[in-house]
């Protein structure tokens, strides 16, 4: 991993930690707790391979590749729930959502 992914695993650490989750490293993924729920989190570059399998899964990228890699995800019609976080360099980011997911 270079630098820029590093960087990312950083910060995608620190925006579960700040949501309140209990982060775990498992091998070369997060592990994100938060009462019932257990988030899969990858640090992903745009011709990362995606994973065919999960359950809940969330995918954190650069800000501009963010969009890109949400219509990868939808077109590959995946049976896991994913969001996409897109981190800008100055550290806010964004959550993307699977298309047509409901939220409450």
């Amino acid at each position: 991993m270079g630098a820029v992914t590093t960087s990312l695993d950083e910060q995608a650490r620190s925006i579960f930690d700040d949501l309140g989750y209990t982060v775990s490293r498992t091998g070369t993924e997060l592990r994100a707790e938060h009462q019932w729920r257990v988030v899969t989190v990858s640090v992903v570059d745009p011709q990362d391979p995606v994973p065919e399998d999960g359950d809940l899964r969330c995918f954190v990228t650069r800000r501009s590749d963010a969009g890109g890699l949400c219509r990868r995800l939808d077109r590959r019609d995946l049976g896991y729930d994913w969001a996409v976080i897109g981190v800008g360099d100055d550290g806010d980011y964004d959550v993307l959502r699977r298309p047509g997911e409901i939220t409450a």
